[in-house]
């Protein structure tokens, strides 16, 4: 899973690299709320998110890494389970982020060769919508394997009250699961059927709303268990 990571990640610098040579020297960079192009610029500025892509491909391998680490430094079974169950979590996760990136990143290529083509004042494609889309379709694949995580402190519902024991651990990394599921769900919707504006800012409604009723559920359980 690591290297089908760094494979993903390679590609979006590839296929940048490739297309950048049939741009022209100056593309649409930036649009305001309406999609309108409010700035032209250098078509090598295409490059950064690619390298970012990298680095958050970096940063995931590291904390597999650690999880890795840990499981071959232990001689407890169950603490062996819980690193290699984590390290397994952190490569979905990174490779969830890299193919969701990348295809953000053709998106973005494509509405840029297209603006200058034309001369166009507005985008060929609503990154708004684009974005929302593809964010509530990678929470949908993230809450699946959410439930799967051991009790850690990177990934998760990450609390004092969950991390009390395994039982408010799991409890609270199911509900939040659900939440998220739910989340990344009513997101898509919106985006196909709302403007971009709006499809953002209930991306952010959602993810409060999701947070705040798992905190909820979390401080529950914990007194719960407490009693």
């Amino acid at each position: 899973m690591k290297k089908v990571m760094w494979v993903i990640s390679m590609f979006s610098l590839i296929i940048t690299a490739v297309v950048l040579q049939f741009m022209p020297d100056s593309v649409p960079m930036h649009y305001d709320i309406a999609g309108k192009i409010d700035r032209w610029g250098s078509k090598y500025e295409n490059l950064l998110f690619p390298v970012i892509i990298l680095l958050m491909s970096l940063f995931w391998h590291l904390f597999i890494a650690y999880f890795e680490r840990k499981a071959d430094r232990t001689s407890v079974e169950k603490e062996c389970a819980e690193a290699l169950s984590n390290a397994k979590v952190m490569k979905i996760v990174g490779v969830s982020m890299a193919t969701m990136f990348t295809v953000m990143q053709g998106f973005i290529l494509y509405s840029a060769y297209a603006g200058a083509g034309s001369n166009a004042t507005h985008a060929y494609i609503d990154m708004g919508k684009v974005s929302c889309i593809l964010t509530g379709a990678m929470l949908m694949v993230l809450g699946n394997f959410m439930p799967k995580t051991r009790k850690n402190r990177i990934a998760g519902v990450r609390v004092s009250w969950s991390m009390y024991n395994d039982t408010t651990w799991m409890k609270s990394n199911r509900f939040g699961a659900v939440a998220m599921i739910i989340a990344g769900l009513l997101t898509i919707i919106t985006a196909v059927l709302a403007e971009s504006g709006i499809a953002v800012i209930m991306l952010i409604v959602y993810l409060l709303a999701a947070t705040l009723v798992t905190l909820i559920y979390t401080y529950k359980v914990y007194k719960k268990e407490v009693a």
